[in-house]
């Protein structure tokens, strides 16, 4: 069906499925951007005060932004979730989506699927999950108004979370297992909230409830003489994992952690495709560098396009 023909396919809606969107389309490729989720994470987070030409807006104003400077060049923006990409007999794509049941052809296939929240495995926490168990503070926080919640993690991310869980909740503690590793001025931020306590050396082993809602938690570290902490929710923030199922049919190469190696082009292993953003090997998770991976990823598509595909 030529309607569903395209020079380039890209998965995912953040920072750099976007910004690939831009470029791509301003080198007159036939461009369409698929996700499950318009704007990424980044529409989780409550301020953004680290993107260059925005001195502070939320998240969801700065993915507000993002979408209309797509919609402005002419991309097609098609909500579903990519299932599985298959590489075909003349080095083209066909991209399967899984709720809308449409498949897509590409010329090439720029990746920035992202990262999905990593969960703690221990008792409870799929059990109170919706119930008290969460990992947006900026989604879920409002429930939470005057009442005592916990946050497990210690990174900036974390740091974050905590700080918009404490203009809602009366109390909040921070578990971290080994050390605060927030970046300096929102360390500070923290560390001078009233309403913020952080525990630094603890694991969070249980998560326990009422069958209605979370009513404590089960440490291996005592506090106040007891592992028992009660409180009416916890949030978790230990990290992220990069979402790259859909890759199984092609020859992606990855690091230990699962991310996608690239080059500084934006090149994966498999001819014709490329990757932008959290899904990729660059340690430096941040809205900037994945911007600057999609540029270059829609760059790359069209030089590809140009040196290997016939016309």
């Amino acid at each position: 069906m030529e309607e569903n023909n395209y020079d380039v396919v890209i998965v995912g809606g953040g920072f750099g499925g976007y910004s690939a969107a831009i470029y791509a389309s301003r080198f007159n490729l036939k461009t369409i951007v698929i996700t499950k989720l318009r704007g990424g994470l980044i529409t989780t987070t409550h301020l953004v005060e680290n993107y260059p030409g925005f001195i502070s807006l939320t998240g969801q104003e700065l993915a507000t932004n993002l979408e209309k400077h797509v919609l402005a060049n002419n991309v097609e923006i098609f909500d579903d979730e990519v299932n599985e990409i298959l590489k075909e007999k003349n080095n083209t794509f066909k991209i399967k989506t899984t709720y809308s049941g449409k498949d897509f052809n590409a010329k090439t296939i720029i990746l920035a699927t992202g990262t999905e929240h990593r969960h703690l495995n221990i008792p409870g926490e799929k059990e109170y999950q919706g119930k008290g168990v969460s990992y947006c503070a900026t989604c879920d926080s409002g429930f939470f108004k005057d009442k005592v919640v916990g946050i497990i993690g210690g990174s900036d991310s974390a740091a974050k979370e905590a700080m918009v869980l404490a203009q809602n909740s009366k109390k909040v503690y921070m578990f971290i297992r080994t050390y605060l590793k927030a970046e300096p001025i929102n360390a500070e931020r923290i560390k001078s909230n009233p309403k913020i306590e952080i525990i630094e050396g603890i694991n969070i082993k249980e998560i326990q409830g009422n069958k209605m809602k979370v009513t404590n938690l089960i440490s291996d570290k005592e506090i106040n003489n007891s592992n028992k902490i009660n409180l009416d929710g916890v949030f978790i923030a230990i990290g992220m994992l990069p979402q790259t199922e859909l890759t199984k049919n092609l020859n992606i190469k990855f690091n230990k952690k699962g991310e996608i190696i690239i080059d500084k082009m934006s090149l994966t292993s498999e001819p014709g495709v490329f990757a932008a953003g959290d899904v990729t090997d660059m340690p430096w998770k941040q809205g900037i560098v994945g911007a600057s991976q999609g540029s270059i990823a829609g760059y790359s598509a069209f030089e590809y396009i140009q040196k290997n595909i016939k016309k």
